[in-house]
C-alpha cells in the first residue's frame, strides 16, 4: 500500500494528515503557533513557527502510524494565502511574515491601482488590488523597511516557505500565486507588465507550477527533522480554498461549496476563465490544471453568530456546559421556533466591513418592541445566508452556475443553517463525509502528481463521499425571496451612509 501526506498550514495551526491510497485517514497531528499584532490592524507570523510545526507533525504522524516512510509516495501542502515571506540570498528569513488579514497597505493598494489602472489590473490579475494581497505588502516593506528590502533575494508565500525548507527549492503554484496581484491569471504565469510597472525584479519570485506538478524532493537535512524519507516528492499543492475544493470534490463544472466559518465563502469551479469586471468576487487559477475558480469572501459570517452568542447567550452557554452540548445546538433549537423573516427583522452581517466596501457595518433593520433576542438570532442566521446569496447571484450572472451546493465549515454542521441555504439558494445542499478538507485536497494532488491517481476529478469521484441532500422547500423559497429583496435594497441603499458614519 502507498501513502500520501497532506500538510495544511493555517493561521492558528498546522495540521498534517497521513492518508492511505484509498484516501482514508491513517494518522493526524496538529500544532498551534502565535499571531503577532504589533500595531492595530497589523498581523504577522514567524515562518519558522510554520516550518517547526510542519516538521514535528510530519514526524508525529509517521511515528504514530508505524509505517515505513519510504512507503509515502508524495506530499502536498495547503496554506493560508497572500502572506509575504522574504528571504536573503542564503535562505534566511528577513522579517516576520505579513499575513492575509493584515490591513496596513491601503495606500499601497491605491498606488498599484493608479500605476496599472483599475480596469487593467482586473484584466490581468482577475481581481482588484486588496490590502490582504501580497503585492501591496511588498511595496510597503520597500517603502518603510528599505534596509530589509535591499537584502531580499526571494519572495515566497507561506506554504512555499515550508516547501523550501523541505526541498531547498523556490517554487509556487498557480492557485496560491493568483492571490498576489502579480500573476497573469488568465495565462497562469507572472505578469511582466505588472512587475515592470511596480518595479519588482522577477528574479525575486519563485517558479510557477501547476498544483499536481512535482516541485522538488525532500532533502537529507529535512528528512532528519521530519522522519520523511529523503527523496520523497513534494507537489505544488494549493492555497487553502483551492485545496478545500479538491478535498470536497468541487473540481468540475457545475459544482460549488459555501463555507460558513469565521468568514463566509461561496466557491465555484469553472472550466474557463471568468472575471467579474467590477471585482466583486475573486477569480483564481484552480488546483485542477487548465481550470479556474470563482469565489467570494464575506468577512463576518460565522463571526456574526459568535458575536451574538458571546453577547446575548451567556446563560445558554452555561447551560450547554452543564448539558454537555454545544451552545450553538441550543441556539439552533431556539431559532427553529421563530418563523421565516424573524417577525420582519433583517440583519446585515458586516461587522468587519467587506472587501468590496470596507466601510460597511452590521445593521438590524426593522427592530421593534415585539422582538426578543431569539428573533434577533433568527435574523442573524438568515442575514448571513442572504449575504451569501448575493455573491451566488454574481457568480450566476458570470455564467458560473451551480446545480447543487455543498455546505462546509463549522456553520455547515447546522441543520437549520443548511436548510436556510437550500431555501434561499433554491438548490439542494449536501455535506461531505470526509472532514479533512484542505489536507485531503493536497494529498489527492500529491497522488495525482506521483501517479497514484489518474487525475484530480477521477480521484475525487472515487473518494469524496457525500451525505444525503437537504432539498429546498417550495413555500420557504418563495417566502425568503420577499425578505431577500428587502435585504438587497437595504444593503445597497446604506452604502453612502456607511461612509458618512466612518467620517465622523
Amino acid at each position: 500500500m502507498k501513502y500520501l501526506i497532506g500538510i495544511d498550514l493555517g493561521t492558528s495551526a498546522t495540521k498534517t494528515v497521513l492518508f492511505n491510497d484509498q484516501c482514508q485517514v491513517v494518522a493526524s497531528a496538529s500544532e498551534e503557533y502565535p499571531l503577532y499584532q504589533p500595531k492595530n490592524g497589523w498581523a504577522e507570523q514567524d515562518p519558522l513557527d510554520w516550518w517547526n510545526a510542519a516538521a514535528r507533525t510530519s514526524k508525529q504522524v509517521i511515528e504514530t502510524s508505524g509505517i515505513d516512510p519510504k512507503e509515502i509516495a508524495g506530499i502536498g501542502i495547503s496554506g493560508q494565502m497572500h502572506g509575504l515571506v522574504m528571504l536573503d540570498k542564503d535562505g534566511n528569513v528577513l522579517r516576520r511574515s505579513i499575513i492575509w488579514c493584515d490591513q496596513r497597505t491601503d495606500k499601497e493598494c491605491e498606488e498599484i491601482t493608479e500605476l496599472i489602472g483599475k480596469k487593467r489590473v482586473i484584466e490581468i490579475t482577475a481581481n482588484p488590488v486588496l490590502p490582504g494581497f501580497t503585492a501591496p505588502k511588498i511595496l510597503w516593506v520597500r517603502k518603510n523597511e528599505p534596509e530589509i528590502y535591499a537584502k531580499c533575494a526571494h519572495i515566497l508565500l507561506p506554504k512555499d516557505y515550508v516547501r523550501y525548507m523541505l526541498t531547498g527549492e523556490f517554487a509556487t503554484e498557480v492557485s496560491d500565486a493568483s492571490g498576489m496581484s502579480l500573476l497573469d491569471v488568465p495565462n497562469r504565469c507572472w505578469s511582466d507588465e505588472v512587475l515592470e510597472k511596480l518595479d519588482i525584479d522577477k528574479s525575486l519570485l519563485a517558479k510557477v507550477y501547476e498544483s499536481p506538478d512535482i516541485t522538488g524532493k525532500v532533502t537529507a537535512q529535512a528528512a532528519a527533522l521530519t522522519g520523511l524519507a529523503e527523496g520523497t516528492p513534494v507537489v505544488g499543492g494549493a492555497g487553502d480554498n483551492a485545496a478545500a475544493a479538491v478535498g470536497t470534490g468541487v473540481v468540475e463544472e457545475g459544482k460549488a461549496f459555501t463555507t460558513l466559518g469565521t468568514s463566509g465563502v461561496v466557491f465555484a469551479h469553472s472550466d474557463s476563465v471568468t472575471i467579474d469586471p467590477e471585482g466583486r468576487v475573486h477569480t483564481f487559477c484552480s488546483a485542477v490544471p487548465g481550470c479556474w475558480t470563482v469565489m467570494s469572501c464575506a468577512l463576518a459570517s460565522g463571526l456574526s453568530l459568535k458575536w451574538f452568542r458571546d453577547n446575548f447567550f451567556t446563560s445558554e452557554m452555561e447551560t450547554a456546559v452543564g448539558m454537555g452540548v454545544d451552545p450553538y445546538y441550543l441556539m439552533d433549537k431556539e431559532a427553529e421556533k421563530i418563523e421565516i423573516g424573524a417577525d420582519r427583522l433583517i440583519y446585515l452581517p458586516h461587522l468587519m466591513g467587506e472587501r468590496y466596501d470596507p466601510y460597511a457595518r452590521g445593521v438590524f433593520f426593522g427592530l421593534s418592541a415585539i422582538h426578543t433576542k431569539y428573533n434577533m438570532l433568527r435574523a442573524v442566521l438568515e442575514g448571513v445566508i442572504y449575504s451569501q446569496r448575493e455573491f451566488l447571484d454574481i457568480l450566476r450572472g458570470m455564467g458560473v452556475v451551480s446545480t447543487s451546493m455543498l455546505a462546509c465549515g463549522g456553520g455547515g454542521t447546522s441543520k437549520i443553517w443548511r436548510q436556510m441555504m437550500a431555501d434561499v439558494y433554491d438548490l439542494p445542499v449536501q455535506t461531505v463525509q470526509n472532514k479533512e478538507g484542505p489536507a485531503l485536497g493536497v494529498a489527492i494532488l500529491a497522488g495525482v502528481g506521483t501517479g497514484v491517481f489518474e487525475s484530480v476529478p477521477e480521484a475525487c469521484r472515487r473518494f469524496i463521499g457525500l451525505n444525503e441532500p437537504q432539498a429546498p422547500i417550495a413555500e420557504n423559497v418563495e417566502r425568503y425571496k420577499e425578505f431577500y429583496e428587502i435585504y438587497y435594497d437595504i444593503n445597497h441603499t446604506l452604502t453612502p451612509q456607511f461612509r458618512k458614519l466612518q467620517s465622523l
